[in-house]
């Protein structure tokens, strides 16, 4: 999709405006999550809009109060001396109240108005700030995405895919390791979530003599969005697996919940 294009259709300014339907919503919020040009171009016309708004918003209250007072001709520093003879046509009278009237529904439109307005700013400085948190967040995704990338890139990585074992057949999962820094990068998008009260543990293997040392629980497997972990590796490892252990860990693996295993290659 060319961004150019779509920035430039329109789409934006209706979203802003409410105008959408709402599977177009959920696309429009689809593109500035995918997109940070989109999301900034949604800012600053919602911006605009506030600005605009805020431009021709009604004169304060006490500006149009005053504005009666003076049309009514009313003034707090004189002393007025009403006539007590009763007119002998009373049109004016009613004319007088009419107007009075017709003000003040003026005025009270004039601050329903006003407080809609402000109420609009304020729900709309609410989004801003709501959209604000968004931008910041992917920025930080992408940045730590863009940080994994490179790390499982590099030239002194070598790669280990995690196999699944009996029962757990269907399960995999894969590793990144980097030998000079003594780092592993777990991929573990292969495993299904742990029950309530298991946690996954990650062994590194010697195979001859067949040695488990424990590399650590993944505590937070099932929050976590990416399901890739770093984790130190000091060990001279042949082979890795993954199993299925009681909060906190076993200090040797409990082979009937081996998940995944795969052998370190020696080419």
């Amino acid at each position: 999709m060319d961004l150019k294009t779509y920035i430039e259709s329109g789409i934006l300014e209706l979203y802003v405006a409410g105008q959408l339907s709402d599977q177009e919503n959920r696309e429009v919020y689809d593109q500035m999550r995918k997109h940070p040009e989109v999301l900034q171009e949604v800012l600053e016309i919602e911006a605009a809009v506030i600005k605009l708004t805020a431009a021709v918003s009604p004169k304060p209250s006490a500006y149009i109060f005053e504005h009666i007072k003076k049309h009514l001709g009313l003034n707090e520093e004189e002393t007025k001396v009403v006539s007590i003879t009763r007119p002998k046509h009373n049109w004016l009278t009613y004319a007088s109240v009419a107007a009075a009237v017709l003000l003040g529904v003026g005025l009270f439109w004039s601050i329903n108005q006003n407080n809609a307005l402000e109420k609009q700013i304020s729900d709309a400085e609410v989004e801003n700030s709501y959209l604000e948190v968004q931008m910041e967040d992917t920025r930080k995704e992408l940045a730590a995405t863009e940080n994994i990338l490179k790390a499982i890139r590099g030239k002194d990585v070598i790669a280990i895919p995690l196999g699944g074992q009996g029962d757990f057949a269907s399960t995999y999962a894969k590793v990144y390791w980097n030998k000079k820094e003594n780092l592993i990068y777990l991929d573990a998008q292969g495993l299904p979530e742990a029950p309530e009260g298991k946690v996954y543990q990650v062994w590194s293997l010697t195979l001859n003599p067949l040695t488990p040392t424990s590399l650590g629980t993944i505590d937070d497997f099932n929050s976590d969005d990416t399901k890739i972990f770093n984790i130190k590796n000091t060990n001279e490892s042949q082979a890795f697996g993954i199993t299925l252990e009681p909060a906190g860990g076993s200090e040797i693996p409990t082979l009937e919940q081996l998940y995944t295993l795969g052998i370190v290659s020696t080419t």
